[in-house]
Formats: structure tokens, sequence, C-alpha cells
């Protein structure tokens, strides 16, 4: 369980046994944990919803809707930090940078933020934004609970099934010491909690797989390989696309 509390603290705000000292193997130890973290962030977040849309107003008190969509759009970062968010702006600035290999690499390490970064999370929370404020009430706990064990399954995968672009780095960690292995144990926790929910959280691990193996493939030919922002980025996009999966697929 040290290595499940490890990547609990790690990749979340979350801490309910302090881990002081951390080592590369325990940080790719708790990979194979990454849906279970999911799933804690999942029950607060469709815990949220259900308050929203089904206790409050039972209780005869109904928030706006645009409120409500957004205070479930800022939870997510307020609960993980805004680290993958940060994953995700530093790999858009780096990738459609345009620049050299090299240069994608050191832009991604700068602590500063520029246009790119700024424009493509913009547009994402536009999104999600959007697709909160349409999505039917009845799935809406069902597709919160899914989406962070979906969006770290896939973060998994990203881990193991694609090089690390860097010699060193603390995604490199994670890389290291999780092998396939790791993969298999995410998957089968992953499907063990999201299958129940039905069709739309098959569809979307279809969906959230497919996009997957083709941002990796993009990301590495660009970069060599991934980075832990990369794994960031992967759970950030992901999360949304799972929204849009949701969405979607109950108009079918």
């Amino acid at each position: 369980m040290r290595a499940f509390f490890i990547g609990l603290q790690f990749l979340t705000r979350i801490s309910i046994v302090r881990q002081d000292q951390w080592t590369a193997e325990d940080f790719g130890r708790s990979v194979k944990f990454f849906p279970l973290i999911g799933a804690v962030l999942g029950v607060i977040y469709a815990a949220f919803a259900h308050a929203f849309y089904v206790w409050l107003p039972a209780q005869g008190i109904v928030l706006p809707q645009h409120l409500a969509a957004a205070a479930l759009l800022v939870l997510p970062p307020l609960l993980t930090g805004g680290i993958h968010c940060d994953g995700f702006m530093d790999t858009m600035d780096g990738v459609f940078s345009g620049r050299t290999r090299e240069r994608m690499l050191e832009i991604m390490k700068d602590s500063c933020t520029g246009a790119n970064a700024v424009f493509c999370f913009v547009v994402l929370m536009f999104l999600e934004f959007a697709v909160l404020l349409d999505m039917p009430k009845e799935i809406m706990s069902a597709a919160l609970f899914a989406m962070p064990i979906v969006a770290r399954l896939m973060m998994v995968a990203g881990i193991t099934l694609f090089p690390y672009a860097r010699p060193d780095g603390l995604g490199k960690a994670f890389a290291q010491y999780a092998g396939r292995g790791a993969l298999i144990f995410a998957a089968a926790c992953a499907l063990a909690l999201t299958i129940p929910l039905g069709r739309l959280a098959w569809l979307s691990l279809i969906v959230c797989s497919a996009f997957t193996a083709f941002f990796g493939n993009y990301v590495e030919k660009r970069l060599g390989g991934l980075t832990g922002d990369v794994y960031g980025a992967i759970a950030t996009l992901n999360e949304g696309l799972l929204l849009l999966t949701f969405l979607t697929g109950a108009s079918i």
C-alpha cells in the first residue's frame, strides 16, 4: 500500500498517509495504482455532481446550471493541484513550437508559459464547460466517476508502451520501474471499475485507447519519446475526450 499512497500524494492534493521519503523505484511501483487513484478522485467528482443535481434540488435548492458546471470544471485542478494541466500546457508549448527536438524539450522544461499553452488550455476549458452544460444529468455522475479512472489508465499506457524522451527527469522513474505488468494490473482495475457503468464507459475506453495510441505516436515522432509533461497531457486530454464521448454516445 506504500506505493499507492505515494502515488496518491504525488498525483493529488489528498494525503492520507504522509510520505516524506520517495525513491525512483517507489514512483515506478505506484504507476499500476493510477486507476485506483483515479477512482478516489472519481468518487469525489461524482459525489459533487450528485449533490448539485439530485440532493440539493431535493432540498429545494437549485443551483444555476452554469454555476454547477463551472464548479465541476474547476474541481479536478483543485484536487490535483493542476499537475496534469501544467504538463498539458508545457507539452502544447513544446510540441507545437515548430522547433528542433532538442529545443522542444528545452521549451517544455522552461517555467515560462507561452502562447500555444494558453490558447490550447483556454480552448480545452471552454469545450469541457460546454460539454458539462449539455451533459444529461442522469449520466453526469457516471461520467465524472469514470473520467479520472480512464484518464489515468491512459497515463499508464503512455508510461509503459512508449520510450522516455529524456536521459533523466522525474517522469523517467515512472518509465524505468513500471513494466508491462503494471499496465495489465492497471487495466484490470480500470475495467473492473468502469465496465459496470455500461455502454458509454466501454465506448469511452475504446475511444480513449485509440486517441492515446495516436497522440503517443505523434509526440514520439517529434520528441523521440514521451516525458512527464506528456503523461500529464495524456490525462488532461483524455478527461475531456471521455466527457465528450459520454455526451455524444448518449444520443446514439
